[in-house]
């Protein structure tokens, strides 16, 4: 079976790609006894994405993959965009960062958002891309346990309920996510 290392720090992407592959096996940075936070200065999911995926390759010499996720709310103008978990300051969490978005939406009528990933491979060092995007709209309070990021204030469209109040299964069906890596599951088959 190929293996690939899933070039992320954060349990619940993790989480969420062990849940979703088939085809191949994911190994965690963890795995390999990398720890340190990966540089994301890039201006574009993409460039965020492959910038991880190559930090990782030329670390360890494997095949990789890496993503990038962004929320754009139609209201702020695309953001937070591509500064998405970074949005209420560098130090900020996923709590602080609803905080902020929540604060300023008070008021608007327009609550349209989508949620757009982008993930980047890296096999025999050449590069592919796959991207997934899922549209709704921002709740005017959190709703929901599980999940992580925006999902207790994110609800897509043609759903009545949060991402972090639906299962596991769903979400990685119908989300940015989960469209992107069933690209990457095709592409690997």
């Amino acid at each position: 079976m190929k293996k690939l290392v899933f070039a992320t720090n954060n349990l619940n992407k993790l989480k969420e790609i062990k849940f979703a592959v088939d085809n191949f096996e994911v190994i965690a940075l963890k795995d390999l006894d990398i720890h340190e936070e990966i540089p994301e200065t890039g201006i574009t999911l993409k460039a965020n994405a492959l910038q991880k995926a190559k930090y990782i390759f030329e670390k360890t010499g494997l095949d990789c993959f890496a993503d990038d996720t962004g929320l754009e709310i139609e209201a702020l103008d695309g953001k937070p965009g591509v500064y998405s978990a970074r949005y209420a300051g560098p130090e900020c969490d996923s709590e602080a960062n609803m905080q902020k978005v929540l604060r300023e939406l008070e008021g608007s009528e327009n609550r349209k958002a989508q949620f757009k990933t982008v993930v980047a491979l890296i096999i025999d060092g050449k590069e592919f891309f796959f991207d997934g995007k899922v549209e709704g709209q921002i709740l005017k309070f959190k709703t929901g346990t599980d999940g992580f990021g925006y999902d207790p204030i994110f609800c897509p469209f043609g759903y009545d309920r949060s991402f972090a109040e639906i299962s596991l299964e769903l979400k990685n069906k119908i989300s940015h996510r989960g469209l992107a890596i069933r690209q990457l599951i095709n592409f690997l088959k």
